[in-house]
């Protein structure tokens, strides 16, 4: 199975900002532990801080991989390209956030991915990602 993972602005940061919102664990540490945990799976993974990279990125891998997980980061509250790319590829796209999107600002409220998304999840921490491949494993 195929499964990429797509990371959105400033998750590159992981581990060093925020740390009390988002970890002390960098995601290339958490990326390495995910590959030993699911050792049939063949992953890609990408992280942009720019949109149209995360754009190009779904479509990239929409068409040849089981299934995406997607972190659009900010881009989840202002990018409606993000969510046509999400609606205009076959693969099936799980939206994570590490932080409880719905606790924080009222502005996080708004998402235009998960109304593409096949689900999401939000506010488990580095654990979403894992929750996400295991329901991409089941279908």
């Amino acid at each position: 199975m195929k499964i990429a993972i797509i990371n959105g602005p400033n998750l590159n940061l992981l581990g060093q900002r925020e740390t009390s919102v988002y970890g002390t664990q960098s995601f290339e540490e958490f990326f390495e532990a995910l590959k030993t945990q699911f050792p049939a799976v063949e992953f890609h993974y990408v992280q942009s801080n720019i949109e149209g990279e995360l754009i190009d990125a779904i479509q990239n891998v929409g068409f040849t991989h089981d299934g995406i997980v997607l972190n659009p980061g900010g881009y989840t509250h202002t990018s409606v390209a993000i969510g046509d790319a999400i609606a205009a590829v076959k693969a099936p796209v799980v939206e994570v956030h590490i932080s409880n999107v719905h606790a924080r600002e009222e502005f996080r409220r708004l998402s235009h991915v998960s109304g593409k998304a096949a689900g999401s999840i939000v506010g488990l921490g580095l654990k979403g990602y894992e929750l996400a491949i295991r329901w991409l494993l089941s279908k």
